[in-house]
């Protein structure tokens, strides 16, 4: 039996490792988004072409040919935003420096929030709801949604009761669109979010609610409204809608997403 030696040359390792980096490039600005499931659905149909070239599968080569052949067409047309978004990111001179630094590959992105955030969120929430002024604070859960950070302004501050009431105070320049908190920071705020008209809600749910619903249809991340009409409460998850929870339940809620070791849930006064 003859053994197949397969020369492997430092050109090759580098054409390796430039399609790696490439690939998670993408994976990362399609994380967390609807995108990323035909990310790998195209991915796994590419690897299957691979198969059946390798055994010579003359038949099923002949079918997976045709919808590879018009695969470039297909990706453009399937992820010409997100395209748009990764060009952006060339574009940007931060870019190299954020995204190709050893380090960043060997740490693991922090999404969780200490007990002291949440408290916070739970009494801003709570007094908003008092005062019936209107709110919308978007959480990253793993997607650190740079898209939608870049749509507003930065803030990168510490997340505090007194700064989310300014923010969304209703004479603030700063109040309308969302909040974006990652971790224990509050990382932009008037960030826009996607707006999908074809949502059918209930009457008492406003603008706010649709844009919560869209953003967690297109994304990972949880958001609360506090609305402006009625005062009440919702956390948005996963196209799923708690409308008009307590303050308590809230802490609760996210609780369970970004403390997932907590014992007890404190009483917020």
């Amino acid at each position: 039996m003859n053994l197949l030696f397969v020369t492997f040359r430092f050109v090759d390792f580098v054409d390796i490792l430039l399609v790696a980096v490439i690939l998670y490039q993408l994976y990362r600005l399609v994380r967390g988004t609807v995108a990323i499931n035909i990310f790998i659905g195209l991915l796994l149909l590419y690897v299957v072409w691979l198969v059946v070239k390798f055994l010579n599968l003359s038949l099923l080569s002949t079918i997976l040919d045709s919808f590879i052949s018009v695969g470039v067409l297909a990706v453009i047309v399937l992820f010409q935003q997100e395209i748009r978004k990764f060009l952006l990111l060339i574009g940007n001179s931060e870019f190299m420096k954020r995204n190709f630094a050893l380090g960043h590959y060997f740490t693991k992105s922090n999404m969780t929030a200490s007990n002291n955030t949440l408290r916070e969120i739970s009494r801003a929430c709570r007094s908003m709801a008092a005062t019936k002024t209107g709110a919308l604070i978007v959480f990253t859960t793993r997607s650190d949604l740079v898209t939608y950070v870049q749509s507003g302004d930065t803030l990168n501050a510490d997340v505090s009761q007194r700064l989310i009431e300014s923010i969304f105070f209703k004479n603030s320049p700063m109040h309308d669109g969302a909040m974006i908190i990652i971790g224990d920071r509050i990382k932009a705020a008037r960030c826009v979010l996607p707006i999908n008209d074809n949502l059918v809600l209930p009457p008492q749910m406003g603008l706010r609610h649709r844009a919560a619903l869209s953003m967690s249809n297109e994304t990972d991340a949880a958001i609360i409204v506090v609305s402006e009409e009625t005062g009440s409460i919702s956390f948005v998850q996963n196209g799923d809608i708690r409308y008009d929870i307590t303050p308590e339940q809230l802490v609760t809620a996210l609780r369970s997403e970004f403390m997932p070791d907590a014992n007890s849930t404190e009483n917020d006064s």
